[in-house]
């Protein structure tokens, strides 16, 4: 496509820009991300263009969903590439503020909710899901779209998008797009950049492990001993340390002794430097 993607820098000209489109009749959708962009985040403004007549993205490195010893600092960043990715696919705006427009001096208010965070990622990493809720709640509530597009790889993240909005009558539809896959089934992931050749040589026994247990449970089999076979596996590949391998309810991520409707089951490990995720519905 050749047409022109619309940069925008603060909350101001985001609201501004969405609620014209808005008083122009057209249907609105927003892909929120932190960049980096690869063909899962595509797939998502995919999804957004079916579900909306216009579609915003935002960039952003949140710093408050990181912990110290995380990779905020090299988190991987190129603007220039990604804005013409999303112009490719047919995103019309992006919005791409400095940590300064999204927290000036002075900010105090923080998105925290009950339950959900704490478990899973929450527990291996305290305090990353407030800065996940705070900086989502903001950005929904200043686009004001229709729509939001969020991926399911990031199976407790998406849980609790989708429940902040409900809880804070934000007025926006949660979509969950699905996980996109190389051809080898390692979920498309911006941190994939840093594993090194062998690493990822070895990341696919993840998705390999978690189709294994889920074919196991579909199977009736044990669920405490799938999921320590799962694990086993895992480390075996060289996966270490392993922060969970869990079946859960797919909307309270409360941990579930036998498959039901609507089960998931997440898993999250170590290779190296590089935590990696990923999900399977069972």
């Amino acid at each position: 496509m050749s047409q022109v993607i619309q940069i925008v820098r603060t909350p101001a000209d985001l609201r501004a820009a969405m609620a014209a489109w808005r008083k122009a009749g057209l249907r609105t959708a927003l892909v929120p991300t932190m960049g980096a962009l690869h063909a899962g985040h595509l797939a998502l403004v995919a999804e957004a263009r079916r579900r909306a007549d216009v579609v915003a993205a935002s960039i952003f490195v949140n710093p408050k969903q990181f912990g110290p010893n995380e990779d905020f600092a090299r988190y991987p960043r190129d603007e220039a590439g990604d804005a013409a990715k999303l112009r490719e696919a047919g995103c019309a705006l992006l919005f791409a503020p400095e940590v300064g427009d999204v927290y000036p001096p002075g900010f105090a208010t923080s998105v925290k909710l009950a339950g959900l965070p704490d478990v899973l990622c929450g527990a291996a990493r305290p305090g990353h899901f407030d800065g996940v809720a705070t900086v989502v709640t903001k950005l929904l509530a200043t686009a004001r779209a229709d729509v939001a597009v969020f991926g399911e790889k990031d199976w407790q993240q998406l849980a609790i998008v989708r429940r902040l909005a409900a809880d804070l009558d934000l007025g926006t539809d949660i979509v969950g797009a699905p996980i996109v896959r190389d051809g080898d089934g390692l979920a498309l992931s911006s941190r994939n950049a840093y594993l090194s050749a062998e690493e990822r040589v070895a990341a696919v026994a993840l998705p390999r492990a978690l189709g294994e247990a889920a074919a196991a449970l579909q199977a009736g089999d044990d669920v405490a001993a799938v999921l320590d076979t799962a694990r086993g596996r895992l480390a075996a590949a060289g996966f270490g340390p392993i922060d969970y391998v869990a079946l859960v309810d797919g909307a309270t991520l409360v941990a579930i002794g036998a498959p039901t409707p609507g089960a998931r089951l997440l898993a999250a490990a170590f290779l190296g430097r590089t935590r990696l995720i990923d999900n399977l519905a069972v």
